[in-house]
């Protein structure tokens, strides 16, 4: 029934009477034009398991009457306009291993007695107004692997105990990673959930198993990056962008070899690139720009294929692909452009002294101009080693360009 044009009430289909006790167990009404608040009509729904309202227009508060779903195990609301807190109630739902109650304009803090919900595996409350700090009874969800809470105003530290989810430090698991949903139509209704992973929304369905996801952007959270989530060698995304986040990145972070994505950007970051970070191979994006890093990027292939983007505004970043150059003692040097047009304008000179002094002249006024003068016998080098790391790095990024398209095409 999902992705149709019915409107109306949505209290007209739930508070109809039926003739005994339904016997279903999923329901997908999501996509449509429904409207309304969902009323207190949920006892004649013993059996069902999975519901997804998401993509209307539903107003008002989620009832504690949604707890009367004993049975419910996925609950999809996002996109809507709930507004209050969520139900204590919900607590009730044990069996509850996928919450999406993104897009909507629900407040308050995130409730303690979430860590009761113990099968989750996914929890999106993104953009809505959650305030306060993230508790820590978040990290006794220990089967989660979707972890959403971007677009709010939430503020205080990171917690240091992500490391507990065990299917996310984990990097090898198996393919029935969302076993704890245990659906019981799961066969027939594969479970998807829309995920803002690369700067754009997507639907993951039929593959949210294989997800490994923790976004955390534009809230308002402060102090260090934990040091403990080099640990989620498994994790695929992590976005903890547009906060308030200071210190460097942690030094481990190269441990998290499974990530495809990383964003820190526009925090108050600052220290220099960790080195790890350049051993990473299957990153697809990065994002550092807008913080306060500093010294040279570290060569890889990987990091000087992103584009100039990815580091702009950190006045004390220098190194390839950012056009600053600097030393191996982190102060800038003359662009390689500058020594070659001084290099010819040299050569030039030299040239036409040979034309008038002969052979002999000239070979000595160029050798000894480069044993004598210091500084151009060092910009002399300095271009011969900036062509040759130039010539390799264009080498590098065309390999890498050729695997990426290969992939593509192999996918």
């Amino acid at each position: 029934m999902a992705n149709n044009s019915f409107s109306g009430p949505i209290s007209q289909f739930f508070c109809q009477k039926l003739n005994g006790i339904s016997q279903l167990e999923a329901l997908d009404l999501s996509n449509n034009d429904l409207s309304g608040e969902l009323r207190r009509c949920w006892k004649s729904w013993p059996s069902l398991s999975h519901l997804n309202l998401g993509n209307n227009n539903l107003s008002g508060k989620i009832p504690n009457s949604i707890s009367s779903l004993i049975s419910l195990k996925a609950l999809h609301l996002r996109n809507n306009s709930f507004s209050g807190s969520i139900p204590s109630s919900l607590r009730d739902c044990t069996s509850l291993g996928l919450l999406d109650l993104s897009d909507n304009q629900l407040l308050g803090t995130i409730p303690n007695w979430i860590v009761k919900l113990t099968a989750l595996n996914a929890l999106s409350l993104r953009s809505n107004k959650f305030i306060g700090e993230i508790p820590s009874q978040v990290c006794r969800l220990y089967s989660l692997i979707v972890l959403d809470l971007a677009d709010n105003e939430l503020f205080g530290i990171t917690p240091k105990c992500f490391n507990n989810f065990s299917l996310i430090v984990a990097k090898d698991t198996p393919d029935d990673l969302l076993v704890a949903l245990q659906y019981s139509s799961y066969e027939i209704h594969d479970e998807g959930l829309v995920l803002m992973t690369v700067g754009r929304e997507f639907e993951y369905e039929g593959i949210l198993k294989y997800m490994r996801m923790i976004d955390l952007s534009s809230n308002n959270l402060s102090g260090l990056i934990p040091t403990e989530l080099s640990q989620l060698v498994g994790l695929l995304y992590l976005n903890m962008s547009q906060n308030h986040l200071m210190g460097s990145i942690p030094e481990k972070i190269g441990r998290m070899a499974s990530l495809l994505s990383l964003y820190l950007s526009t925090n108050s970051l600052s220290g220099e690139i960790p080195q790890s970070l350049a051993g990473l191979t299957f990153h697809n994006h990065l994002n550092l720009s807008y913080n306060q890093l500093q010294g040279r990027i570290p060569l890889s292939t990987q990091l000087q294929s992103f584009d100039e983007f990815s580091y702009i505004d950190n006045a004390q970043l220098c190194g390839a692909p950012l056009k600053k150059n600097c030393t191996q003692d982190g102060e800038y040097k003359i662009s390689v452009d500058i020594i070659e047009e001084n290099e010819e304008s040299f050569e030039m000179l030299g040239f036409y002294i040979s034309m008038g002094l002969g052979f002999i002249v000239g070979f000595w006024g160029v050798c000894g101009a480069l044993i004598f003068k210091k500084k151009w016998r060092y910009a002399y080098f300095q271009f011969v080693y900036g062509m040759r790391d130039w010539v390799y790095l264009a080498i590098a990024v065309r390999l890498n360009w050729f695997r990426r398209l290969f992939t593509e095409a192999v996918e």
